[in-house]
């Protein structure tokens, strides 16, 4: 069995290359939960809202979601629009 060398400068490159797959994964997701369909208590937690809030946004129509036997699933696509659609610009005059 043939034995290879490994040098500081293999690591050093190693370890450069490493942070920039890191750097990269990073920038894509921007801190963006990687899942599609999120549970309430996952939305709950993303928009720091009780569960009656939730409960508010579900019935008057403001957040879509989708329920699959007793569990509630919310598109993250939806989320953000929401998000987006109330988004107020403060002008100062």
């Amino acid at each position: 069995m043939a034995a290879e060398v490994i040098t500081t400068d293999d690591l050093r490159e190693f370890k450069i290359e490493l942070l920039e797959d890191l750097k990269r994964l990073l920038k894509e997701h921007s801190g963006q939960p990687t899942k599609k369909w999120l549970k309430s208590y996952e939305v709950r937690k993303l928009l720091g809202i009780s569960p009656g809030t939730l409960q508010n946004l579900r019935v008057n129509g403001t957040l879509p979601f989708t329920k699959i036997g007793g569990v509630i699933y919310y598109d993250y696509a939806d989320i953000q629009s929401m998000l987006q659609s109330n988004k107020f610009q403060n002008r100062l005059r």
